[in-house]
């Protein structure tokens, strides 16, 4: 690690960032996100959740600027907001696929 960590606003923050990875709903709408900025309605068609679920979800990401929302219109479109989620997700794949061939 390139820092020690030791303040309880480190270990709290890192947290809620592994607690909103949690959802499987998060990582998928993050995964489709990761492929370029969308709207709520094709992202619960991907995701097949309601749009109020998706909805619900993208606020939570949101909350914790892990994505970022446009309006255009009536239209609100969400993408990425922060270069690390891919780097969180690849890891996150990653280290699932060494956990299932242990």
């Amino acid at each position: 690690m390139e820092r020690s960590f030791s303040a309880q606003a480190d270990f709290d923050s890192m947290a809620a960032t592994f607690k909103c990875l949690s959802d499987p709903s998060r990582l998928q709408l993050l995964a489709i996100l990761l492929d370029g900025e969308t709207n709520v309605g094709k992202l619960a068609a991907q995701c097949g959740l309601s749009p109020s679920a998706t909805s619900h979800q993208l606020r939570v990401l949101r909350n914790l600027r892990f994505v970022s929302a446009n309006r255009e219109g009536q239209q609100v479109n969400y993408r990425i907001n922060d270069e690390h989620i891919r780097d969180l997700m690849e890891q996150a794949y990653k280290h699932s696929l060494h956990l299932q061939s242990s």
